[in-house]
């Protein structure tokens, strides 16, 4: 147990002297006793709630922190903060809120501890945004500070096959087509998600979890654990515990959370076949640590990355599986011997990534992470893009492809609604490049992803058969032939505004490309006749986003970050 003097911790301004009297009465009427009051207060955040599996047992979790907390000389002070899961925002305009609540997370945590003067934090998060949205506002703040995941949710089983929620969001267009009875679906919905936990394949949520031991911020062999598992107890635990070691060491996210920890953590994303939306997280991340890492940082990583984990939606296993063959450590350990990982990186072990990866012995029996000699691929599941479509760049996840070129006519949608009512209409042929616009940060606004859309695609046995561009994003479990983050988006102007119905859009994934057959001057006149378009969106926080929002390029972030600070909240 550490006794850390508090004379030069932030909670001194709301616990020491006798001006502080007013205060400590709010704490003495909680419970706590003088000698609570005397020591450091820890955060303990959790986005735990009632909106989905993903979040129900974060509390419980956050519990068991707090006992770490105190045994480690510390006095416990929890709040939580929203999620806006996307598995059930997808599809309808409710997802236009999924990537402002990333703001909104960061923002509430920053709040909270600024206002209450907390000394350090422990964040519980089981949803997409709410991961990177938690440790934002780590990096913000920059006390010190441990991100527990809650865990993933078992897979389901139907027909002695292992199934996940995308399952399910393809049998919807199984069903549209004619293929998958009514009472198939209904049997399947009831047993895709059999659980407490987040998706279980390599969706967004577990490839931040695995973003957050790769770069440090989470205790090793943490994140991958299920929900279920009694395991998870004693990890919250022991993250309330370590966080006080943190503390007396006063080692803080951004001595942590370096570029080179950011190298880390996007090749672990490739290696793994993660989602796209981690190159809009990374380079939001990184804003908050005060440097540039934007998508074509990403993507330069992505592109020399091996992949290596057999995992869905373009592989076989999920997060349990990956979690039973080793976990992310594992992962890490042979791309270290690559020599595609800096291993001097911090942890908040309190040593390096190297050190820890020291203590793993390579798993030879399991099946799920390939050695990174022999690799799945030789190039990592999520490639970047660049041309005259997309000069600001996008994203296409390749993991579990076969095709990585296309070319063909556009078939133009102005939002996410009507294209899906043209694939239920079975209205879209084969060969052609949808084209998805005004969905992206501003213009949506909000950002939305398209898995219903896609799914659909897939459940009718298109998903091949054509491709899918939008200034939008796709879900992680989201398969197939389908570009995201396309910038300029359509709001500010980019090239795709101008597209039209027919001309010829070509991608190539392995060369890194993604190029309008359209000439120069055609697109200059129809510039000039161009509107920009105005959204149903005029009041509000998600006007408020649209408002301030920047480029996916270089996350979506909706302020300066630590590059603009005069000041650190952890030196107040």
């Amino acid at each position: 147990m550490h006794r850390i003097d508090k004379t030069k911790l932030p909670s001194r301004h709301v616990s020491l002297g006798a001006q502080r009297a007013p205060h400590r009465s709010y704490y003495y009427a909680m419970g706590m006793t003088g000698e609570d009051i005397a020591k450091p207060f820890v955060a303990v955040a959790s986005a735990g709630n009632d909106s989905a599996p993903c979040n129900t047992t974060l509390n419980a979790q956050a519990d068991f922190c707090r006992e770490g907390v105190i045994e480690g000389g510390g006095t416990p002070r929890r709040f939580n903060t929203i999620t806006v899961t996307d598995g059930i925002a997808m599809g309808h305009q409710g997802m236009k809120s999924s990537l402002v609540s990333r703001e909104v997370i960061a923002d509430s945590i920053e709040l909270s501890v600024r206002g209450h003067c907390y000394d350090a934090l422990v964040g519980f998060a089981g949803c997409d945004k709410s991961l990177p949205g938690m440790m934002m506002a780590m990096l913000r703040l920059n006390v010190p500070s441990i991100f527990v995941y809650g865990g993933s949710i078992l897979p389901g089983s139907f027909h002695g096959r292992d199934v996940t929620v995308v399952d399910v969001f393809e049998a919807v267009g199984r069903h549209e087509a004619g293929n998958c009875p009514l009472e198939e679906l209904i049997a399947l919905e009831k047993v895709a998600c059999p659980g407490h936990g987040a998706c279980g394949g390599q969706f967004t949520a577990n490839t931040m979890a695995c973003v957050a031991e790769a770069i440090g911020l989470s205790l090793p062999h943490s994140n991958m654990a299920p929900a279920p598992y009694r395991s998870r107890d004693d990890i919250a635990r022991s993250a309330g515990r370590q966080v006080m070691e943190l503390l007396a060491k006063n080692l803080r996210p951004r001595d942590i959370c370096t570029p080179q920890a950011f190298e880390n953590a996007a090749r672990v994303v490739a290696a793994t076949g993660g989602s796209t939306n981690a190159a809009l997280h990374l380079p939001a991340m990184a804003n908050e640590a005060g440097f540039a890492f934007d998508l074509f940082d990403v993507a330069e990583l992505f592109r020399s990355t091996p992949y290596i984990a057999d995992l869905k939606p373009g592989g076989q296993y999920v997060a349990r599986d990956l979690h039973d063959a080793g976990g992310v450590y594992m992962v890490m350990k042979t791309l270290l011997a690559e020599g595609l990982l800096h291993g001097d990186c911090r942890t908040v072990t309190g040593a390096t990534l190297g050190e820890n990866i020291d203590e793993v012995t390579w798993n030879p029996d399991q099946k799920v992470i390939f050695d990174a000699k022999m690799p799945i691929s030789p190039t990592g599941g999520v490639v970047g893009l660049r041309g005259t479509l997309a000069p600001d760049g996008a994203i296409v996840k390749i993991a579990g492809m076969h095709r990585l070129s296309f070319s063909g006519p556009a078939r133009v949608f102005d939002c996410e609604e009507d294209c899906f009512a043209a694939v239920e209409a079975r209205d879209i042929a084969e060969g052609a490049v949808i084209v998805i616009r005004y969905e992206g940060p501003k213009g949506g606004p909000g950002m939305r992803e398209m898995l219903a859309t896609t799914a659909a695609l897939y459940g009718q046995g298109m998903g091949e058969k054509v491709a899918l561009i939008t200034d939008g994003r796709f879900s992680g479990a989201t398969r197939g032939f389908c570009i995201g983050h396309v910038g300029p988006e359509a709001a500010d102007g980019g090239p795709i505004a101008l597209v039209e119905d027919g001309d010829i859009i070509a991608i190539d994934a392995e060369a890194g490309t993604i190029d309008l057959a359209v000439s120069d001057a055609v697109l200059e006149a129809r510039c000039k006749n161009w509107v920009p378009r105005r959204t149903d969106y005029n009041s509000g926080a998600i006007w408020r986003f649209a408002r301030n929002v920047g480029p996916a390029r270089y996350g979506a972030v909706t302020h300066p970050g630590a590059r603009a600070e005069t000041h650190v909240y952890a030196d107040i």
